[in-house]
């Protein structure tokens, strides 16, 4: 699935830089490695119900031995060995006696002391690694982590390596034999070791990706094989709010634009961002925060939230509201299933200019039936004259005022929002007030 940078920006999906990123919130990944993977996979959303089943299938299996992972492989003893590799020694004897053994380590104590360091990570890791086929090789084993797997199964068939099945760990054998392991694995095997460190980086990502299944109580989407577009979620609440009251949406090709109105705070926001979340981390292969959800599989998302102005290119706010317009209807104009979502179209200019803007815009999205539309709008006096499209759905968020006080159920309903409440808030904030004793 295709996704900008705006869009991830949009959506908070990987916003490393804050604490508040889809992709932070999920991070449950127990090395660097598997965080920098993991971070690549939200990158790169799946392109097919295939690849994307393929992941699923494959958390779905970790999750059922997560238990059974084992623990041996520590960030710590990662960085160990990469260490080990960025080191220079003296030269590592490759069949040690006993007696040139003891010499190598009473003669170079510092060396000495990093590979005996280093072979017992190195031991760990290998066996966890074996441990891994072992317990995850199996003739049910999903495609993608059958595939990992195997690559790691051939990598690890070194007779070097018959000494680490014989000894539970590295603290068991002789000085002798961790040099000649340690001259292994240092001259010998340091690629293929980057290539077992680049695997469990990725085996370290999806059980990352498991666990966040099982911590955030999310439930695996069902991606249905349709070429046209289709999202059905029942209980769909945004992942990182405590307490959210679920939606329920459904978009087709018959339906496929939801016009959403309602006041500020009433969730509309919010409910755009749960619907571009949920479709993203199912094109990842993720579960999805609803009950339940079913969707095609989308070949692009694109969103137009939070745009901003340009003053270094003297670009006001309008212009750049324009622009993604623009640039968003080029790319949609493919014939290819796309969602876009639209938070508050035109807010830089006036209301006459926004109301006519608007209106023209959706008319002609609209006419792509390819494609799914959520927009929210606080121009409710131009849905009158979009009523007449038969694929054109709307819904309001309702704000009850209560002995001068508002109260939000956060409830979907069908038709368009008639609230009128800026006055009201500015007059309940004392705003009035304060003005009028100027």
């Amino acid at each position: 699935m295709e996704i900008d940078k705006t869009t991830l920006s949009d959506l908070s999906l990987i916003d490393t830089e804050g604490e508040f990123s889809v992709f932070h919130h999920l991070n449950l990944c127990r090395t660097i490695g598997g965080r920098d993977q993991l971070f690549e996979n939200f990158k790169r959303p799946l392109k097919s119900i295939e690849e994307i089943e393929g992941v699923q299938q494959t958390l779905q299996t970790i999750l059922k031995n997560l238990e059974l992972w084992p623990n041996q492989i520590s960030n710590g003893s990662i960085l160990m060995i990469e260490k080990f590799y960025q080191t220079s020694f003296e030269l590592i004897p490759k069949n040690p006696s006993n007696l040139s053994a003891y010499s190598y380590k009473l003669f170079n104590r510092a060396d000495f002391s990093m590979v005996e360091y280093s072979v017992g990570h190195s031991f760990d890791f290998i066996k966890g690694m074996k441990l891994l086929v072992k317990i995850f090789m199996t003739t049910q084993s999903p495609a993608p982590l059958k595939k990992l797997l195997g690559a790691i199964e051939i990598i690890l068939q070194k007779e070097e390596f018959t000494i680490i099945e014989k000894n539970n760990k590295a603290a068991n054998l002789s000085i002798a034999q961790q040099l000649e392991l340690g001259h292994f694995l240092k001259y010998q095997f340091k690629r293929n070791m980057q290539e077992l460190l680049n695997c469990y980086s990725q085996l370290d990502a999806w059980y990352g990706m498991a666990l966040a299944v099982k911590e955030f109580h999310l439930n695996f989407p069902k991606l249905i094989e349709i070429d046209r577009p289709f999202l059905k979620a029942k209980g769909l609440y945004h992942l990182q709010l405590n307490n959210a009251i679920g939606y329920d949406v459904t978009l087709d090709d018959q339906s496929n634009f939801l016009f959403l109105t309602g006041a500020n705070m009433a969730g509309k926001s919010t409910l755009i961002k749960s619907v571009g979340t949920a479709v993203f981390l199912a094109h990842i292969g993720m579960g999805v925060p609803a009950e339940n959800m079913q969707l095609s599989c989308f070949d692009g998302m694109l969103s137009n939230i939070n745009v901003m102005d340009n003053l270094l290119e003297g670009e006001s706010y309008f212009y750049n509201e324009v622009h993604r317009i623009k640039s968003t209807v080029q790319r949609i104009s493919d014939g290819r299933k796309w969602l876009i979502l639209i938070d508050e179209l035109f807010k830089g200019t006036n209301v006459e200019d926004a109301m006519k803007c608007s209106t023209t815009v959706i008319k002609g999205l609209l006419k792509m039936k390819k494609s799914l539309f959520i927009l929210s709008t606080h121009l409710y006096e131009i849905g009158d004259e979009l009523k007449s499209f038969p694929n054109i759905r709307f819904s309001y968020f309702e704000t009850i005022v209560k002995e001068d006080q508002l109260f939000f159920n956060y409830q979907l309903k069908e038709g368009i929002s008639n609230d009128r409440l800026g006055y009201f808030i500015l007059k309940n904030e004392g705003v009035v007030e304060l003005l009028e004793k100027l």
